[in-house]
């Protein structure tokens, strides 16, 4: 509040009110509302010394007032008032956690410092700000990010063209931003890489036009369009460390030697343990791994069914094996492996490394085996009795089962008649002996054989991140279509990841991302009258955040001052 001077041109004399100003939301613009009239000037002198210093001074008690913390809050609303076209009174407050993070791992900074001698006409850290709080609570396309972009508080003043530019903008800072998000990192949280967990997923796009970048490959959700293939590193608290984007057609176990490179040479690390899955176990990807000058290790899995027949009968050899329990069992060895490992004119060389096996059965994997592949033989015989229905797109899994089967290599439609076609029942025979059980090869053969195990079971958590960002941040289908701009796009749901990560972490993993998300996305307020918001929701979850991040979320009604207080407080 402040004591307005209203001069009249005409008379000259100068009338003195108290008046309250506000931002209003309807109109984007700056309001004032008289709280009290007091009179003119000349006819106030003969009552006050000074009017003016007296009523400033009554000025700055009623604003005291009003912020003071323990008033009231009175207003009125005319019932006949109505709302204007494209009127949107609702805000989102439960960004603030998010933007709390943000700026503690000091993204912010890292943008402001790589533009600050750019000629760019757009601010990238509040257009990246938007993107990100957008990707975690409101997952959808650029566009429709921007068209909401006023759910916060936080600059508007961008257009959608400037939000393309920034695309550009931040592709060509990625690999930077995600070195810069390490340190923080471990500034913040401390990193434990004693073990880092590798996995690829892919992600599809809603076209189908092919590029060098958006390729037809194997899509993990078996759908025909293009991808891209993302190969991510977590360390072992569940925290992502760095990702790289390849060509969809690119095969799941090429990816992992370029980007533990890059891992190993810019990261400092020390000496880490990769854990991944089968889809990594190659003679190169080992031979790569164990021959970095730090001498780094390895837990991956081996398929059962894809190894050579001496191991497979020690699999089944049920000398060894030590119960636990009625339902699982295990057992060791060490064993001298030959792989073949490529030589620089791409010649195969054989090499010995020196590994523990350590192989286990589970009666629980034995039975959701048979299931699923009951399941795919239904599905076989489907495709017997009527191949004219299928293709090799829609029989996925279950032509495996099918003897004589044959596909168009234009169309992928089934060429054999129903006639030649056939269940394989010594394939069925074979695999089903071999349900249960898993086969772990590791070069940390000192490691006792549970500790190995427990290595390998924390890879359910980078599986969880990809689920996460498929589901919870819908960061698939990709809608953009420029290289640099997919790039930028994964780049800002890679730092949503992390976000939500460290945010599950702050809050002692009593929740999953998606719940903890869900609150915050209903964490909303709406404008009543001036600068006042009523908020409307609170749950158990809420108050777990705001007790590790100091955000009142059980507020009932703010001022738009103090909200932005607390969203200031975020950004120190």
């Amino acid at each position: 509040m402040f004591l307005r001077k209203a001069t009249n041109k005409k008379t000259g004399r100068t009338y003195l009110s108290i008046v309250h100003g506000y931002y209003d939301p309807s109109t984007r613009s700056s309001r004032t509302k008289t709280i009290q009239s007091i009179g003119y000037l000349d006819e106030l002198e003969k009552q006050y010394n000074d009017p003016i210093a007296h009523f400033t001074a009554v000025a700055n008690e009623l604003d005291a007032q009003r912020l003071d913390a323990n008033a009231s809050y009175s207003f009125s609303i005319n019932k006949q008032e109505l709302l204007s076209i494209d009127t949107d009174n609702s805000k989102n407050f439960g960004y603030v956690a998010a933007s709390s993070i943000y700026h503690e791992l000091g993204v912010h900074s890292f943008l402001k410092n790589r533009q600050r001698h750019t000629n760019d006409a757009f601010d990238a850290n509040v257009i990246m700000q938007m993107l990100v709080y957008s990707r975690l609570l409101f997952p959808a396309s650029k566009k429709n990010s921007f068209d909401h972009r006023h759910r916060f508080f936080e600059k508007t003043d961008y257009s959608l063209d400037d939000v393309y530019r920034s695309l550009t903008f931040l592709c060509k800072h990625k690999d930077a931003l995600q070195l810069w998000l390490n340190d923080k990192v471990k500034e913040h949280y401390g990193r434990d890489t004693s073990l880092i967990y590798y996995d690829v997923t892919n992600y599809y796009f809603e076209t189908d036009k092919v590029t060098d970048f958006k390729r037809k490959g194997v899509s993990k959700e078996h759908r025909p369009n293009p991808i891209v293939q993302m190969g991510l590193f977590m360390d072992n608290n569940g925290i992502p460390i760095t990702y790289e984007l390849f060509p969809g057609n690119t095969n799941d176990c090429l990816t992992y030697r370029p980007n533990f490179g890059r891992l190993k040479k810019d990261y400092n690390l020390g000496r880490v343990i990769t854990v991944a899955d089968k889809g990594m176990t190659t003679g190169d990807n080992i031979w790569y791994t164990i021959n970095t000058p730090t001498k780094d290790g390895y837990v991956f899995s081996m398929s059962v069914r894809g190894a050579e027949q001496e191991v497979k009968d020690y699999v089944l050899d049920q000398n060894g094996y030590e119960w636990l329990g009625k339902e699982y069992k295990r057992k060791s060895r060490l064993y001298p492996r030959t792989i073949l490992v490529s030589s620089r004119n791409g010649r195969k060389m054989k090499k010995t490394v020196d590994e523990k096996q350590v192989v286990f059965y589970s009666e629980k994997y034995d039975k959701r085996a048979k299931a699923e592949r009951a399941a795919v033989l239904a599905k076989a015989q489907a495709l017997i009795r009527n191949p004219g229905n299928y293709t090799r797109a829609t029989s996925y899994g279950a032509a495996a089962y099918v003897k004589n089967i044959a596909f168009d290599k234009e169309t992928g439609e089934v060429l054999s008649p129903a006639k030649g076609l056939q269940i394989d029942e010594e394939k069925i025979k074979a695999e089903e002996a071999l349900d249960g059980y898993y086969i772990l090869i590791t070069s940390e053969y000192q490691e006792c054989d549970d500790r190995i195990i427990d290595m390998y079971r924390g890879l359910w958590r980078i599986e969880e991140s990809f689920r996460v960002t498929k589901s919870d941040l819908e960061a698939r289908p990709v809608y953009v279509s420029r290289k640099d701009h997919i790039q930028a796009h994964f780049l800002t749901c890679f730092v949503a990841l992390v976000i939500a990560r460290i945010l599950e972490l702050k809050t002692e993993h009593r929740y999953s991302i998606g719940k903890l998300l869900e609150s915050l996305s209903q964490a909303n307020c709406t404008h009543v009258k001036e600068n006042l918001y009523l908020f409307s929701y609170y749950d158990e979850v809420l108050e777990l955040i705001g007790e590790k991040t100091a955000i009142p979320f059980n507020r009932k009604m703010m001022s738009l001052g103090e909200i932005k207080k607390v969203l200031g407080d975020t950004k120190k």
